[in-house]
């Protein structure tokens, strides 16, 4: 049976929930910033939406500490992408180029999120393919960013934090072919390559190499000359995107996701959603990082914003 509501597949639905529930995570916090210290659902609210340096200095009961899980474990969630993604490229790549129809498995989960019942007639889109390739150069870069350049304190995210950020790329995944079953390509691979897919792959070059700049200079807080760590104190980061904003892996974070969007020419309704999730969950996450420097820190420059540069 194929599920919708107001024209909406079930994963354009599961993206506008997500968003929602961060863009109402992020307007909560700034409407309670400085009240409600002593009620036991803002606390609780407050455990779940930080994570690492953020969550250092709430006031937390002993039972919260339970659910805490190293924040150096993020490198799970970009291994766990990297294997998932890759094995959906694969599985697609057989698919275009030896016409072997996706495993039945794959081909159900895509009928129930897109309410579109699959077929082997169609021709393969370029789009999904540049993206799905994309995909996985962006999280085999942040892979070997955690492990090899990134350096993490003690700092800790919660369970279900760690939770969802396992099966996130599972379902980003999924919505990449999700959004080739809405579309359809015409004519062979090649023919269909246009300005919006260089475009795109520009953008994402451009965004990856300022993410990897604004990591890199993040953990040269931490280390010496040498490369050797020093000292897993916080520090004001500088240099680089850092003069305009707090947190600029944020915003470039989110400007991968828009590329991706012109990679697929605009037209993915779906993947505009997952931007719109993004926008709202870095726009937290970013604020977050941005209320704390300007608490910590009287000579943090005050022109700086969040993560977006003259924005927010």
């Amino acid at each position: 049976m194929m599920w919708s509501f107001l024209g909406l597949s079930v994963i354009d639905l599961w993206w506008c929930f997500l968003a929602s529930c961060f863009f109402v995570a992020f307007c909560a916090h700034k409407v309670s910033q400085g009240k409600y210290e002593k009620c036991r659902v803002h606390a609780i609210f407050q455990d779940l939406i930080r994570y690492g340096k953020t969550k250092q200095n709430i006031k937390r009961d002993e039972w919260m500490r339970l659910f805490d899980v190293p924040k150096r474990w993020f490198w799970h969630f970009y291994a766990i992408s990297v294997g998932w993604n890759g094995l959906l490229l694969l599985l697609h790549l057989n698919f275009i180029y030896q016409h072997q129809p996706h495993p039945s498995w794959l081909t159900w989960i895509l009928d129930v999120l897109t309410g579109v019942p699959g077929t082997d007639s169609r021709a393969p889109q370029l789009s999904t393919l540049l993206v799905q390739l994309l995909l996985c150069v962006h999280s085999l870069r942040r892979l070997l960013e955690c492990l090899f350049i990134s350096v993490f304190s003690d700092g800790a995210m919660h369970l279900v934090q760690y939770v969802f950020g396992l099966g996130y790329y599972v379902v980003l995944g999924l919505t990449v072919l999700c959004s080739d079953r809405m579309g359809q390509g015409t004519g062979a691979l090649l023919s269909q390559l246009d300005w919006l897919h260089v475009a795109g792959f520009v953008l994402f070059i451009g965004a990856s190499l300022l993410q990897h700049q604004s990591i890199v200079l993040l953990a040269g807080l931490r280390t010496g000359k040498s490369g050797t760590v020093e000292t897993l104190a916080h520090k004001v980061p500088n240099g680089g995107c850092f003069e305009l904003v707090s947190c600029p892996h944020y915003f470039a974070e989110l400007l991968i996701y828009v590329s991706l969007s012109f990679v697929f020419r605009g037209v993915s309704l779906t993947w505009w959603l997952v931007v719109l999730y993004v926008l709202f969950n870095q726009a937290l996450a970013g604020q977050l990082c941005h209320d704390l420097y300007i608490s910590k820190y009287d000579s943090y420059p005050r022109h700086r914003r969040a993560f977006i540069p003259f924005v927010l």
